[in-house]
């Protein structure tokens, strides 16, 4: 499985970001009280995060790598694969860096305004989905990529994000276009659930969106539809099994963490539950068992180092975590299992993140934040980053502490309506 219009901008000064007012004053404060070394971190960690989309980005096509390395002093990796998944994540992050005065506003605005138009009039597409990979400078499909549903909606989470931030009419009807082009039936083949891809050279991908994870954004975005929507029934038709771990309960499927964190980063489901659960508490309680899963391994881990989600390893890339135990575990963690669950459990992610930071910082906090992955004990320390899993992070410590990411994609009125259609409503 593959790992979704307000004020015009005011100058602050000169050579400072250009911030939406709406969004800078009305951000929501956190409501876990963050001092002011929580703050600072936090900041860095965004900071740093989103510096990574824009050099490992493409001036010419606004596509990001999937991964690079984190010791090139700011040039942009030579390998040439781009995922429009990290695409996605980095036109949210954009947003950010934008609003807390990272980077410029008008080589940001320019930036994602080439990233738009690139996507609509250059980008291969098929019934408006793209390929998971693609060259980052041609966009053409890398090797056997398939066209993907989750990694599509993805990129397309991060451009109504942009949609929804910018006051830019070139933005707003690029955006609307891409989103609009998409057929969300065609994707469905005549089924309940939707296919997790299609391939020119067999069609469509064998396995479906069938049980709960990551598929929230997939299934929303289409019922959300302006263009071509689904029957919002299908919200009913992916299963929702329930893990049972040391006392806790919750829906999952048996799949890393990361899997309760995408769909979080723009959809809020904070204080609303449709028929079946509460999502936001269902992820609060996903990363608690994940970290009590963590901790059930003493040989491994312990409160200052836990976290294990989909990443790089000393013996490539692995799909482990837990509860249940997935994959080959050897003790290696992944920051962005604790960071993409910021919002979840706050006081445990960003304890266990600053006292990483604070004991491996030389080695495993580098000039985009943490690397991928890393094992002290092994003396291994990943020399690269990923695109997927430094927004998550970025994105989920915005939210912790602002809301952000929340507030703006919300606006959309697309999310608003799609939500309403498949029965949320707000908790008492």
């Amino acid at each position: 499985m593959t790992r979704r219009h307000f004020l015009r901008a005011m100058a602050l000064s000169a050579g400072c970001a250009v911030v939406p007012p709406a969004f800078a004053l009305a951000a929501t404060p956190s409501s876990f009280p963050l001092d002011s070394g929580d703050q600072a971190f936090l900041d860095e960690l965004e900071r740093l995060g989103s510096l990574y989309f824009w050099e490992q980005g493409s001036p010419e096509t606004g596509q990001v790598l999937d991964r690079a390395r984190h010791d090139l002093n700011g040039a942009r990796d030579p390998r040439r694969m781009a995922s429009i998944a990290a695409t996605g994540f980095g036109l949210t992050a954009l947003c950010i860096a934008d609003r807390r005065g990272y980077l410029p506003h008008q080589q940001v605005l320019e930036r994602v305004r080439t990233t738009l138009h690139w996507h609509l009039n250059q980008m291969p597409e098929v019934h408006g989905f793209f390929y998971h990979f693609t060259d980052i400078e041609t966009g053409v499909r890398w090797a056997r990529s398939e066209v993907s549903s989750i990694d599509t909606s993805i990129l397309l989470c991060g451009i109504l994000t942009a949609k929804a931030y910018f006051d830019d009419p070139q933005i707003t009807d690029m955006a609307e276009q891409i989103y609009q082009r998409v057929d969300w039936p065609w994707l469905l083949n005549g089924g309940s659930t939707f296919s997790m891809g299609w391939m020119p050279e067999s069609g469509f991908l064998k396995h479906r969106w069938d049980h709960y994870c990551e598929l929230m954004m997939i299934y929303l975005l289409a019922i959300g539809s302006p263009s071509h929507p689904v029957n919002p029934e299908v919200w009913r038709n992916f299963t929702r099994p329930i893990i049972r771990f040391e006392g806790y309960q919750y829906i999952s499927g048996t799949d890393p963490i990361f899997t309760h964190q995408y769909s979080h980063a723009w959809f809020d489901f904070r204080n609303k539950r449709d028929a079946f659960t509460d999502y936001f508490e269902n992820s609060v309680i996903a990363t608690r068992a994940h970290e009590a899963f963590c901790l059930s391994h003493p040989e491994w881990f312990n409160r200052d180092y836990w976290g294990v989600t989909a990443s790089d390893s000393i013996g490539g890339y692995t799909g482990w975590g837990g509860p249940p135990a997935m994959g080959p575990l050897d003790g290696s963690v992944v920051p962005s299992a604790a960071a993409g669950s910021l919002p979840f459990v706050p006081a445990d992610c960003l304890a266990v993140l600053r006292a990483m930071k604070e004991k491996w910082g030389k080695l495993a906090w580098t000039r985009y934040g943490f690397v991928d992955a890393f094992h002290p004990a092994a003396d291994w320390y990943d020399r690269d980053v990923l695109g997927i899993d430094q927004g998550i992070s970025v994105l989920m410590a915005e939210n912790l502490r602002s809301s952000f990411v929340w507030d703006v994609f919300m606006t959309n009125p697309e999310a608003v309506q799609a939500m309403q259609l498949v029965g949320f409503k707000r908790e008492a």
